[in-house]
């Protein structure tokens, strides 16, 4: 069984590139998690982030369990890295969830592309500061990760590449 999360800055590309791969490669798609809690209050603190950890980490494990191939649609990653720079601080419950997550590989979405407007996004004016927190944060926590960019033809196709090398390298 291959996991592969999907992680960078809003508005990168995630979504786009975690439906590619799930459906390129018949994979298991575990969507995002906080998109679904926030549609019905987009208003959060620290406890609805610790909410939201624990049923993306819930919805991993449950498709790890039965799949071959699953892809997250952001992990706990961007958690982490959301409550530290929206609240300056990571809940121990969260780094606890964070440290049990089980991913074979990252893919970094670099803030390369048009912004799209969406009434959860906040930060705009950020992407770069923020790409540079999350490749930090990899970099420290020793995970293996790939960083994604260019137009949406060229990342599917870099992708697809490093996904088939990665399962044949795993087997």
């Amino acid at each position: 069984m291959i996991t592969i999360g999907i992680t960078g800055p809003e508005s990168s590309g995630k979504t786009s590139i975690s439906k590619y791969i799930a459906e390129e490669f018949n994979g298991v798609l575990v969507e995002e998690y906080s998109r679904e809690y926030l549609s019905n209050n987009p208003k959060y603190d620290l406890n609805d982030l610790i909410k939201i950890a624990s049923e993306q980490l819930k919805r991993i494990k449950k498709a790890q369990k039965d799949n071959n191939l699953v892809i997250c649609d952001t992990e706990l990653t961007v958690i982490k890295v959301w409550a530290e720079d929206k609240f300056k601080e990571c809940p121990k419950e969260i780094k606890k969830l964070y440290s049990e997550q089980n991913i074979d590989l990252y893919i970094l979405c670099k803030p390369d592309i048009p912004w799209t407007y969406d009434e959860l996004r906040e930060d705009k004016h950020r992407r770069e500061e923020l790409f540079d927190i999350y490749q930090n944060e990899l970099d420290i926590s020793k995970k293996n990760y790939f960083i994604l960019s260019g137009n949406k033809e060229y990342r599917n196709m870099v992708t697809k590449d490093l996904v088939k090398s990665f399962i044949r390298g795993t087997r």
